[in-house]
Protein backbone atom coordinates (compact mmCIF):
# COMPACT_ATOMS: atom_id res chain seq x y z
CA UNK A 1 0.00 0.00 0.00
CA UNK A 2 1.20 3.69 -0.18
CA UNK A 3 0.63 5.45 2.58
CA UNK A 4 0.27 9.45 3.50
CA UNK A 5 1.38 10.92 7.40
CA UNK A 6 0.41 14.17 7.40
CA UNK A 7 2.39 15.65 10.38
CA UNK A 8 4.77 18.49 11.19
CA UNK A 9 7.87 17.36 12.48
CA UNK A 10 8.89 13.64 10.81
CA UNK A 11 11.50 13.19 13.76
CA UNK A 12 9.09 12.94 16.52
CA UNK A 13 8.96 9.26 18.58
CA UNK A 14 5.27 9.11 17.44
CA UNK A 15 5.48 9.61 13.84
CA UNK A 16 8.82 7.64 13.61
CA UNK A 17 7.33 4.68 15.11
CA UNK A 18 4.21 4.98 12.41
CA UNK A 19 6.79 5.15 9.07
CA UNK A 20 8.67 2.10 10.84
CA UNK A 21 5.52 -0.19 11.41
CA UNK A 22 4.27 0.54 7.83
CA UNK A 23 7.74 -0.44 6.63
CA UNK A 24 8.18 -3.05 8.83
CA UNK A 25 5.16 -4.49 6.69
CA UNK A 26 6.11 -3.58 3.51
CA UNK A 27 4.44 -0.34 2.81
CA UNK A 28 5.17 2.69 1.38
CA UNK A 29 4.95 6.29 2.88
CA UNK A 30 5.18 9.62 2.86
CA UNK A 31 5.73 12.02 5.30
CA UNK A 32 3.44 14.95 4.14
CA UNK A 33 3.73 18.66 6.04
CA UNK A 34 -0.02 19.73 5.71
CA UNK A 35 0.97 23.58 6.00
CA UNK A 36 3.73 22.91 3.09
CA UNK A 37 0.51 22.14 1.06
CA UNK A 38 -1.35 24.09 -1.75
CA UNK A 39 -4.90 23.19 -2.36
CA UNK A 40 -6.08 23.19 -5.71
CA UNK A 41 -9.72 24.08 -5.42
CA UNK A 42 -11.19 23.24 -8.97
CA UNK A 43 -14.44 22.05 -10.11
CA UNK A 44 -14.52 17.94 -10.12
CA UNK A 45 -10.32 17.41 -10.21
CA UNK A 46 -9.44 18.29 -6.50
CA UNK A 47 -5.36 18.22 -6.15
CA UNK A 48 -3.29 18.91 -3.57
CA UNK A 49 0.25 20.53 -4.25
CA UNK A 50 3.67 19.29 -2.33
CA UNK A 51 6.80 19.72 -2.57
CA UNK A 52 6.31 21.34 -6.36
CA UNK A 53 4.07 18.74 -7.29
CA UNK A 54 0.65 16.94 -7.25
CA UNK A 55 0.46 14.56 -4.25
CA UNK A 56 0.07 11.02 -5.50
CA UNK A 57 -3.46 9.29 -5.01
CA UNK A 58 -2.81 6.81 -1.77
CA UNK A 59 -4.21 4.21 -0.77
CA UNK A 60 -4.73 5.78 3.17
CA UNK A 61 -3.47 8.88 5.16
CA UNK A 62 -2.87 8.96 8.70
CA UNK A 63 -3.53 13.02 9.78
CA UNK A 64 -1.33 13.98 13.18
CA UNK A 65 -2.60 17.85 13.33
CA UNK A 66 -1.49 19.74 15.81
CA UNK A 67 -3.95 21.72 17.63
CA UNK A 68 -2.72 24.99 16.64
CA UNK A 69 -3.33 24.28 12.74
CA UNK A 70 -6.36 22.46 12.88
CA UNK A 71 -8.06 24.54 10.51
CA UNK A 72 -5.70 24.18 7.56
CA UNK A 73 -4.56 20.48 8.11
CA UNK A 74 -8.63 19.42 7.69
CA UNK A 75 -8.75 21.55 5.42
CA UNK A 76 -5.50 19.41 3.56
CA UNK A 77 -7.16 16.20 4.95
CA UNK A 78 -10.59 17.10 3.77
CA UNK A 79 -9.29 17.83 0.18
CA UNK A 80 -7.68 14.18 -0.09
CA UNK A 81 -10.85 12.93 1.29
CA UNK A 82 -12.86 13.77 -1.95
CA UNK A 83 -9.78 12.64 -3.91
CA UNK A 84 -11.10 9.40 -2.27
CA UNK A 85 -8.07 8.52 -0.34
CA UNK A 86 -9.04 6.67 2.81
CA UNK A 87 -8.40 8.57 5.64
CA UNK A 88 -7.80 6.97 9.36
CA UNK A 89 -9.10 9.88 11.37
CA UNK A 90 -11.65 12.08 9.69
CA UNK A 91 -11.69 15.40 8.66
CA UNK A 92 -15.12 16.33 10.31
CA UNK A 93 -14.33 14.03 13.10
CA UNK A 94 -11.03 15.91 14.39
CA UNK A 95 -12.65 19.43 13.97
CA UNK A 96 -15.36 17.84 16.56
CA UNK A 97 -12.90 16.33 18.83
CA UNK A 98 -10.99 19.87 18.57
CA UNK A 99 -13.68 21.58 19.80
CA UNK A 100 -13.73 21.02 23.81
CA UNK A 101 -17.35 22.87 24.15
CA UNK A 102 -18.78 20.60 20.89
CA UNK A 103 -17.45 17.33 22.26
CA UNK A 104 -18.49 17.70 25.74
CA UNK A 105 -22.00 17.98 24.03
CA UNK A 106 -21.78 15.10 22.30
CA UNK A 107 -20.40 12.94 24.22
CA UNK A 108 -23.57 14.17 27.18
CA UNK A 109 -25.97 13.20 24.02
CA UNK A 110 -24.56 9.77 23.81
CA UNK A 111 -24.94 9.67 27.98
CA UNK A 112 -21.02 8.93 28.20
CA UNK A 113 -19.67 9.72 31.79
CA UNK A 114 -18.57 13.49 32.29
CA UNK A 115 -17.70 15.96 34.66
CA UNK A 116 -20.46 18.71 35.77
CA UNK A 117 -19.14 21.47 33.28
CA UNK A 118 -20.30 24.86 32.75
CA UNK A 119 -19.61 26.65 29.61
CA UNK A 120 -19.49 30.62 29.90
CA UNK A 121 -18.33 34.15 28.63
CA UNK A 122 -19.87 36.45 30.77
CA UNK A 123 -18.17 35.95 34.14
CA UNK A 124 -19.93 38.87 36.14
CA UNK A 125 -21.60 36.54 37.94
CA UNK A 126 -19.01 33.67 39.00
CA UNK A 127 -20.74 32.90 42.22
CA UNK A 128 -23.73 31.96 39.26
CA UNK A 129 -21.52 29.91 37.72
CA UNK A 130 -20.32 28.07 40.89
CA UNK A 131 -23.29 27.00 41.90
CA UNK A 132 -24.26 25.44 39.30
CA UNK A 133 -21.21 23.45 39.55
CA UNK A 134 -21.92 22.63 43.34
CA UNK A 135 -19.34 25.20 44.20
CA UNK A 136 -15.34 25.06 44.99
CA UNK A 137 -13.29 23.46 44.51
CA UNK A 138 -13.07 23.50 40.68
CA UNK A 139 -11.65 23.31 37.21
CA UNK A 140 -11.06 25.96 35.38
CA UNK A 141 -9.98 25.43 31.50
CA UNK A 142 -9.66 27.77 28.44
CA UNK A 143 -10.85 26.38 25.39
CA UNK A 144 -7.97 26.48 23.59
CA UNK A 145 -5.51 25.02 26.14
CA UNK A 146 -3.20 21.93 25.36
CA UNK A 147 -0.92 19.66 27.32
CA UNK A 148 -2.17 21.14 30.60
CA UNK A 149 -1.92 25.06 29.57
CA UNK A 150 -4.37 27.10 30.57
CA UNK A 151 -5.68 24.69 33.49
CA UNK A 152 -6.32 26.17 36.50
CA UNK A 153 -7.41 24.97 40.52
CA UNK A 154 -9.89 27.09 41.75
CA UNK A 155 -9.42 25.51 45.82
CA UNK A 156 -11.81 28.03 47.42
CA UNK A 157 -14.88 29.65 46.28
CA UNK A 158 -13.31 33.15 46.50
CA UNK A 159 -10.10 32.05 44.90
CA UNK A 160 -12.30 30.36 42.15
CA UNK A 161 -14.29 33.04 41.56
CA UNK A 162 -11.34 35.71 41.17
CA UNK A 163 -9.86 33.44 38.64
CA UNK A 164 -12.95 33.11 36.91
CA UNK A 165 -13.21 36.96 36.89
CA UNK A 166 -9.78 37.32 35.75
CA UNK A 167 -10.56 35.21 32.85
CA UNK A 168 -13.42 37.37 31.83
CA UNK A 169 -11.48 40.24 31.83
CA UNK A 170 -9.42 38.87 28.67
CA UNK A 171 -12.22 38.47 26.72
CA UNK A 172 -12.37 34.84 26.11
CA UNK A 173 -14.32 31.26 26.40
CA UNK A 174 -14.11 29.29 29.40
CA UNK A 175 -15.13 26.24 30.58
CA UNK A 176 -16.06 25.72 34.55
CA UNK A 177 -15.83 21.60 35.95
CA UNK A 178 -16.37 19.76 39.08
CA UNK A 179 -12.74 18.77 40.80
CA UNK A 180 -12.82 15.10 41.10
CA UNK A 181 -10.68 15.36 44.26
CA UNK A 182 -10.77 11.24 44.37
CA UNK A 183 -9.08 10.89 41.59
CA UNK A 184 -6.07 12.07 43.62
CA UNK A 185 -4.10 13.46 40.49
CA UNK A 186 -4.42 10.29 38.29
CA UNK A 187 -6.04 9.80 35.14
CA UNK A 188 -6.22 6.64 32.80
CA UNK A 189 -5.45 7.20 28.87
CA UNK A 190 -7.32 4.60 26.63
CA UNK A 191 -6.01 3.96 22.85
CA UNK A 192 -9.59 2.97 21.14
CA UNK A 193 -8.43 1.22 17.57
CA UNK A 194 -11.76 0.64 15.47
CA UNK A 195 -14.02 -0.31 18.07
CA UNK A 196 -11.96 -1.36 20.98
CA UNK A 197 -9.21 -0.54 23.95
CA UNK A 198 -5.62 -1.85 22.05
CA UNK A 199 -3.45 -0.16 25.44
CA UNK A 200 -4.43 1.79 28.45
CA UNK A 201 -2.41 3.84 31.06
CA UNK A 202 -2.19 5.39 34.28
CA UNK A 203 -0.87 9.01 34.38
CA UNK A 204 0.20 10.37 37.45
CA UNK A 205 0.74 13.92 37.98
CA UNK A 206 3.77 15.37 39.73
CA UNK A 207 4.27 15.99 43.11
CA UNK A 208 1.84 18.83 44.19
CA UNK A 209 0.13 19.31 40.66
CA UNK A 210 -3.21 17.87 40.30
CA UNK A 211 -2.58 17.64 36.47
CA UNK A 212 -1.21 14.22 34.92
CA UNK A 213 0.26 15.61 31.36
CA UNK A 214 3.68 13.20 30.80
CA UNK A 215 4.80 16.52 29.17
CA UNK A 216 4.83 18.12 32.38
CA UNK A 217 6.21 15.79 34.53
CA UNK A 218 3.68 13.40 34.85
CA UNK A 219 4.65 9.30 35.04
CA UNK A 220 2.65 6.63 33.63
CA UNK A 221 2.02 2.75 34.34
CA UNK A 222 0.66 0.11 32.80
CA UNK A 223 -3.21 -0.10 34.34
CA UNK A 224 -6.03 -2.75 33.82
CA UNK A 225 -9.52 -0.67 33.11
CA UNK A 226 -12.80 -1.57 34.32
CA UNK A 227 -15.41 -3.18 31.67
CA UNK A 228 -17.18 0.31 32.32
CA UNK A 229 -14.25 2.09 31.53
CA UNK A 230 -13.34 -0.20 28.39
CA UNK A 231 -16.80 0.49 27.00
CA UNK A 232 -16.69 4.56 28.35
CA UNK A 233 -13.81 4.79 26.17
CA UNK A 234 -15.44 3.25 23.15
CA UNK A 235 -18.14 5.05 23.18
CA UNK A 236 -16.85 8.35 23.10
CA UNK A 237 -14.23 7.22 19.84
CA UNK A 238 -18.18 6.62 18.41
CA UNK A 239 -19.54 9.95 19.37
CA UNK A 240 -16.86 11.57 18.11
CA UNK A 241 -16.09 9.76 14.75
CA UNK A 242 -12.99 8.24 15.83
CA UNK A 243 -11.04 5.12 14.36
CA UNK A 244 -8.22 6.28 16.19
CA UNK A 245 -7.54 8.51 18.95
CA UNK A 246 -6.58 8.48 22.88
CA UNK A 247 -9.73 8.71 25.48
CA UNK A 248 -8.78 10.55 29.12
CA UNK A 249 -10.49 9.38 32.14
CA UNK A 250 -10.43 10.26 35.11
CA UNK A 251 -12.21 7.35 38.43
CA UNK A 252 -14.84 9.12 39.98
CA UNK A 253 -16.93 7.75 42.88
CA UNK A 254 -19.78 7.75 40.66
CA UNK A 255 -17.91 5.74 37.57
CA UNK A 256 -15.29 6.89 34.79
CA UNK A 257 -15.72 10.39 33.37
CA UNK A 258 -14.38 11.82 30.03
CA UNK A 259 -12.15 14.88 30.34
CA UNK A 260 -10.61 14.91 26.86
CA UNK A 261 -11.10 12.60 23.20
CA UNK A 262 -7.63 13.25 21.48
CA UNK A 263 -7.03 12.54 18.00
CA UNK A 264 -3.42 12.74 18.24
CA UNK A 265 -2.82 10.68 20.70
CA UNK A 266 1.11 10.67 21.30
CA UNK A 267 2.61 7.16 21.20
CA UNK A 268 5.95 7.52 23.39
CA UNK A 269 4.20 7.14 26.50
CA UNK A 270 1.94 4.51 25.98
CA UNK A 271 4.33 1.88 24.32
CA UNK A 272 7.05 2.37 26.83
CA UNK A 273 4.15 1.80 29.80
CA UNK A 274 3.06 -1.16 28.75
CA UNK A 275 5.06 -2.40 25.78
CA UNK A 276 2.44 -2.76 23.28
CA UNK A 277 3.19 -1.88 20.02
CA UNK A 278 0.71 0.41 18.85
CA UNK A 279 1.93 1.81 15.97
CA UNK A 280 1.99 -1.64 14.16
CA UNK A 281 -1.75 -2.24 15.37
CA UNK A 282 -2.39 1.23 13.71
CA UNK A 283 -1.14 0.01 10.11
CA UNK A 284 -3.12 -3.33 10.77
CA UNK A 285 -5.86 -1.53 10.83
CA UNK A 286 -5.16 0.42 7.96
CA UNK A 287 -4.76 -2.97 6.16
CA UNK A 288 -7.89 -4.42 6.80
CA UNK A 289 -9.68 -1.22 6.37
CA UNK A 290 -8.48 1.38 3.83
CA UNK A 291 -10.47 1.27 0.75
CA UNK A 292 -11.32 4.30 -2.22
CA UNK A 293 -13.37 6.76 -1.15
CA UNK A 294 -14.27 4.78 2.12
CA UNK A 295 -15.55 8.03 4.34
CA UNK A 296 -18.95 8.83 5.86
CA UNK A 297 -18.73 12.47 4.54
CA UNK A 298 -16.26 12.60 1.59
CA UNK A 299 -14.93 15.65 2.24
CA UNK A 300 -18.55 17.43 2.54
CA UNK A 301 -18.26 18.30 6.16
Amino acid sequence: MKLALMCRNANLYSHKRIVEAAEERGHEIDVVDHLRCYINITSLRPSVRYAGEDLPLFDAVIPRIGASVTFYGTAVLRQLEMMGVYPVNESVAISRSRDKLRSLQLLARRGIGLPVTVFAHRTSRADEILDLIGGAPVIIKLLEGTQGIGVVLGETQKGAESIIQAFGGVNTNILVQEFIKEAGGEDVRCIVLGDKVVASMKRKGKEGDFRSNIHRGGSASRVKITPQERATAVGAAKAMGLNFCGVDMLRSNHGPVVMEVNSSPGLEGMEKATGIDVAGQLIDFIEKNAKFGKTKTKGRG
